[in-house]
């Protein structure tokens, strides 16, 4: 009978080394599963700040002619650095707690008392916590008013109001 053990040790060793490199077709690279991938976390030195706020506001008294400008900056519900607006704290504190919301036109469902208080305009844009808002206010009926007034720390009080 012939000596079969050296082409079995011979087939067996071929095939260890085939499955060996199969094992890992990437040279150099460890197995996923003894390295987790890398993920962001929120002390990441790359992390951007959390956002502040930060607008401008256009003021057009008789609804057509800008008459005032001022900026306000908040950091949360405080007013940070200096500002021409009406009444900062108050401003910082309704955007705080009502963040972009209140930029929002009513809805095309709402219905809106027929009362003017005044030809007054006001555009306002920049960032509300990080969020870009960019919006126009006026006092041209009772939805437009009610807008108005949960800004007026930022916009002054609607001049029919005065």
């Amino acid at each position: 009978m012939p000596n079969r053990l050296p082409r079995t040790v011979l087939a067996l060793a071929a095939a260890a080394l085939l499955l060996a490199g199969c094992a890992d077709s990437n040279p150099g690279s460890a197995p996923s599963s003894t390295q987790p991938a890398a993920s962001p976390t929120a002390s990441s030195p790359s992390a951007p700040p959390a956002a502040a706020t930060s607008l401008s506001v256009e003021l057009m008294a008789d609804g057509e002619a800008v008459t005032d400008t001022w900026t306000l900056a908040c950091d949360g519900a405080a007013p940070a650095g200096e500002s021409g607006a009406p009444d900062p704290a108050a401003a910082c504190a309704a955007l705080a707690e009502g963040g972009t919301a209140l930029f929002a036109e009513p809805g095309s469902d709402v219905a809106c008392t027929m009362q003017y208080g005044g030809p007054q305009r006001a555009v306002v844009s920049g960032t509300v916590e990080g969020e870009e808002v960019a919006a126009e206010f006026a006092a041209s009926d009772g939805c437009q008013i009610s807008r108005w007034d949960a800004l007026s720390g930022l916009l002054g009080p609607a001049m029919g109001a005065m």
